[in-house]
């Protein structure tokens, strides 16, 4: 595989031509620790994980000063091997998922919740019209606070549609984060993968979730 210092390096300079506070996770779902190893090295700070498995994989080899998210679907019987572990957390979309992190988190935990604005029904996530008051209803759990939102861009090559789901995350982001909730500060979008997060860059994302196009991918992990 190609080395990801300079793949790293061109895409931080396309993103910083757009907005240089945006900050790139790593997705290392699909390699393994020696590549995590040459991301961190090549300058990143964000690793992403979607397993319980291949997190605890990773964090058990790797010392690193990083920052590690979870971006997967997190079963609510597996918060208990997650939750103390991660940073953050991109797909809260279920008050019962709330309940669990509450009861085994040991402090705070910064948490995306996850708007599913393509209405794709093979995608998790809260409706756009219901997220509001689902942000609203966490007040009661003091170990989550409200980052951000995530989304991920419909399944199409059109450039099009997958720009206007990025404008209504990056939209009802703002409406949150105009409430001024102390839980939910929600100041960020966390949108944008390998084929589109230019894209997302654009219309106001914060975080994006590189994988493939970064650091590659292998078929097993080493």
């Amino acid at each position: 595989m190609k080395p990801i210092k300079p793949i790293f390096e061109e895409i931080t300079e396309q993103l910083s031509a757009v907005n240089n506070t945006i900050q790139i996770i790593a997705v290392t779902k699909q390699v393994g620790i020696e590549r995590t190893k040459e991301a961190i090295q090549a300058g990143v700070h964000h690793l992403g994980e979607n397993r319980p498995e291949g997190l605890s994989q990773k964090l058990e080899a790797i010392d690193e000063n990083v920052s590690w998210h979870y971006i997967g679907n997190l079963q609510t019987r597996k918060v208990k091997d997650v939750i103390n572990e991660i940073d953050y957390l991109h797909s809260l979309d279920r008050l019962s998922l709330a309940k669990e992190i509450q009861k085994r988190a040991t402090r705070p935990v910064n948490c995306f919740v996850q708007v599913n604005v393509s209405a794709e029904e093979s995608k998790s996530g809260i409706e756009p019209e219901d997220t509001i008051n689902f942000i609203e209803s966490l007040e009661a759990y003091d170990n989550i606070k409200v980052v951000g939102l995530m989304t991920m861009a419909p399944n199409t090559s059109d450039e099009s549609v997958i720009r206007e789901a990025f404008k209504g995350l990056k939209s009802l982001q703002l409406q949150v984060s105009e409430k001024n909730w102390a839980h939910a500060p929600c100041t960020e979008c966390s949108m944008g993968m390998s084929n589109d997060y230019l894209i997302a860059a654009q219309e106001g994302a914060s975080f994006v979730r590189i994988g493939t196009a970064l650091v590659g991918a292998e078929s097993e992990e080493k």
